[in-house]
């Protein structure tokens, strides 16, 4: 990790009690297979967006999918973003769609804040630098891989250049999820717990194949058609 990422770990550590948590192995399955469902609804929902056509006819170009059904944003005077995601991506020699990896998002700020927002979002890996950068322990949007918010509505431009391009959907009354400086953890110990063996990372499930929970099918079932009709 760089130094400008170390720093900002020190300044999100404190969210990630907040917004993330750190079940233990025991409990974390049924919290897992929890988020495999919500990140179901959420990509289905995206899919069938109208205003998201961007998304639904560039899925077919992507490498791999992150999915957050929650990204939760708060504060006073200090502020900040976290929540849970998964990975689904496809392998370049089969093309096959794997997974899911966990991972946890966090991202601080400063300056005068009021308010709770709550978003899902789904974003597309685009290049193999995006896939690389999951492959890390951690690694920081913006400054490690390139990131842009995805266009929205039937007008959207397709000149994006980005590893990652963002969708998000929100309420609340904060404006748009702002995804840049944030941190990007793999999620060590729910991957542990999911696929219930030790020193399970993100190669071993994205890459390698060496794992499978047969409870994310239907989640890779579904970007998996997607991508084919993308």
């Amino acid at each position: 990790m760089n130094t400008r990422s170390m720093l900002k770990f020190v300044q999100v550590s404190g969210l990630l009690l907040l917004f993330a948590g750190t079940p233990g192995i025991a409990s974390a399955q049924s919290e897992q297979q929890d988020l495999v469902r919500s990140a179901e609804t959420t990509f289905a929902n995206f899919m069938r967006d109208p205003d998201m056509t961007w998304l639904q006819q560039n899925i077919g170009r992507a490498k791999a999918v992150l999915i957050a059904p929650s990204i939760a944003k708060a504060g006073f005077i200090f502020g900040g973003s976290g929540g849970r995601a998964v990975l689904i991506a496809r392998d370049p020699q089969s093309g096959q769609w794997r997974g899911p990896a966990f991972y946890t998002l966090m991202t601080a700020s400063f300056g005068f804040q009021a308010g709770i927002q709550v978003s899902e979002m789904v974003t597309l890996v685009m290049t193999d630098r995006g896939v690389n950068s999951l492959l890390s322990d951690s690694f920081e949007l913006g400054a490690d891989a390139s990131i842009a918010a995805g266009p929205v509505g039937a007008g959207a431009r397709s000149d994006i250049t980005a590893d990652f391009v963002a969708f998000s959907r929100s309420k609340g009354i904060y404006g748009g999820l702002n995804l840049e400086g944030t941190l990007v953890r793999a999620g060590h110990d729910w991957n542990e717990a999911y696929y219930q063996k030790n020193s399970v990372l993100p190669p071993d499930i994205i890459v390698r194949g060496n794992v499978h929970n047969g409870q994310a099918d239907a989640l890779v079932a579904a970007v998996s058609s997607a991508a084919g009709r993308g």
